[in-house]
């Protein structure tokens, strides 16, 4: 079974890495579905940006995506308006209508063949735990999005779930990898650039630059649009308070064959915790099915495998006909609260994170709002996605609960033993934590044998790492930093590689 993203057989433009000092009115770090589109739409406004990447343009988090379009939110929304009102509800549902109305008028305006589609969304009963009557709540919730000005449906039999559930028109899908390219396409030129292979290494305050590689992007505004922040100009502490709102996890994937007309041309996803989703596109002799979900704390997975085959085991009771042709790992951003955190850390520096499930709506979201602040426009948004707000609306208890994980992984992956006593316990192609002179570390055997050797210490908050063999990545169970199996950072809040360990 391949196991790169489906939407991978489409390539992207690339990009050179920095070869010199430059200076511009922007620089967003982060080459995803945010940095992307704030990228083009700055530029449209007049503005010289800069967008750097740490690897290739689309490829780590937005490549992973499932690319749902929907302005339905993790959190249900009868629990949005118990914690936060009807207006703040409202506005949040709002703003994804929005999202998703502009990537609309950026694939007309440009005219890209994206495979952009209008589909309806269904949200449905659990697969799992059938004894749940969730009737009475999905009642609610159709209700109140309608007293909230969207259209929706409550079913007594949703299409292909065959259990109650809520129809929501007017949600979307497209293809992302497509959509991307011809946004990159349009930055290059006249002031503004892209670069790939290049790592921004730190933030200088006095005169405000970005050091990447060699090199110094002098800028009058930062956007910082990776999938966790970076630091930037914040301090430590204050770095450190804001990743401990965040928890990250991994969402399993699996895109798969159909016959023409197995499921309706849509977007489904249930009411479970962790949830099931599914997402259709019709071909011409068959259709493309995208299955997801047994989501799990980033780094906490003692066996992705079993997870993998527990989620085919799933797609095979509801889709028996389903022919498996791709699995890959895709990762969640979830928030203390339910919202996502846009807007400015401090001042002229722009972060956008927490998308809660909903990344390339609240990705172009965030992305509408950079260009706003940017620009000192108003926006209806700002105040409810402050990243500074105070008040935790009831998200007190999640907070708390998310978080202690911290402190107990970090014990007990401290106290653990390694697996083994040498590396000759390795096979090619794995990782494992092992002692080496009596020390612990993190050894992999590539494919032709040669070991390396890594401290087995995430260099965000010291918890220590372990092998994820299906991704082939170092995993940190405390906050989801995630490692190449040669120690570069693949995603933060780990901002250093593992160090060399021999």
């Amino acid at each position: 079974m391949e196991t790169k993203p489906y939407w991978f057989a489409v390539p992207l433009p690339q990009f050179p890495g920095i070869d010199r000092d430059l200076e511009v009115d922007v620089v967003i770090i982060g080459g995803g579905l945010t940095g992307i589109t704030a990228a083009y739409l700055l530029k449209k406004e007049g503005a010289k940006v800069a967008l750097v990447e740490r690897e290739r343009c689309a490829s780590a988090d937005t490549g992973h995506t499932t690319a749902h379009l929907t302005y339905v939110t993790d959190t249900r929304l009868h629990q949005i308006v118990k914690t936060f009102g009807k207006d703040a509800a409202r506005a949040f549902w709002e703003a994804g209508a929005v999202a998703n109305d502009e990537i609309y008028r950026i694939v007309r305006e440009e005219n890209i063949d994206c495979e952009f589609k209008w589909v309806p969304g269904f949200l449905h009963e659990a697969f799992k735990d059938p004894e749940k009557n969730e009737t009475e709540l999905l009642q609610t919730d159709a209700e109140l999005a309608g007293q909230l000005g969207f259209r929706a449906e409550f079913m007594r039999s949703v299409p292909y779930a065959k259990r109650p559930g809520v129809k929501f028109n007017h949600q979307a899908k497209f293809h992302p990898r497509k959509y991307l390219a011809r946004l990159l396409e349009t930055i290059p030129g006249g002031g503004s650039y892209v670069f790939e292979n290049s790592e921004a290494a730190e933030v200088e305050e006095k005169l405000l630059a970005v050091k990447v590689n060699r090199f110094k992007l002098r800028c009058r505004y930062l956007m910082i649009a990776t999938h966790t922040p970076l630091m930037g100009k914040t301090s430590l502490v204050q770095a450190t308070l804001f990743q401990s709102k965040l928890a990250l996890y991994t969402s399993y994937v699996l895109g798969t064959r159909l016959p023409v007309g197995t499921v309706p041309e849509a977007l489904f996803w249930d009411t479970g915790s962790p949830y099931y989703y599914l997402r259709v596109d019709r071909k011409e002799d068959h259709d493309y099915a995208i299955f997801g979900g047994e989501d799990c704390k980033t780094g906490q997975e003692e066996d992705p495998a079993r997870i993998f085959r527990q989620l085919e085991e799933q797609l095979k009771s509801v889709l028996p006909l389903a022919v498996p042709q791709h699995r890959w790992l895709g990762q969640v951003v979830e928030t203390n609260d339910g919202l996502p955190f846009v807007g400015e850390t401090v001042e002229n520096q722009f972060v956008a994170t927490g998308f809660c499930g909903n990344g390339f709506t609240l990705g172009t979201l965030s992305a509408l709002m950079a260009r706003d602040r940017f620009l000192r426009r108003r926006n209806p948004w700002f105040e409810l996605f402050d990243v500074g707000r105070k008040k935790f609306h009831g998200g007190t208890w999640r907070y708390i609960t998310e978080n202690i994980d911290y402190p107990y992984y970090m014990l007990r992956d401290r106290l653990a033993r390694a697996e083994a006593d040498s590396t000759d316990a390795i096979k090619f192609g794995e990782g494992m934590l092992v002692k080496v002179e009596g020390k612990k570390v993190a050894a992999y055997r590539d494919e032709n044998g040669k070991l390396t050797l890594l401290s087995p210490v995430c260099t965000h908050l010291k918890c220590i790492v372990k092998w994820n063999a299906v991704a082939r990545t170092w995993d940190c169970p405390c906050h989801g930093s995630r490692f190449k199996p040669s120690g570069e950072v693949l995603s933060g809040p780990a901002e250093e590689p593992l160090e060399k360990a021999g």
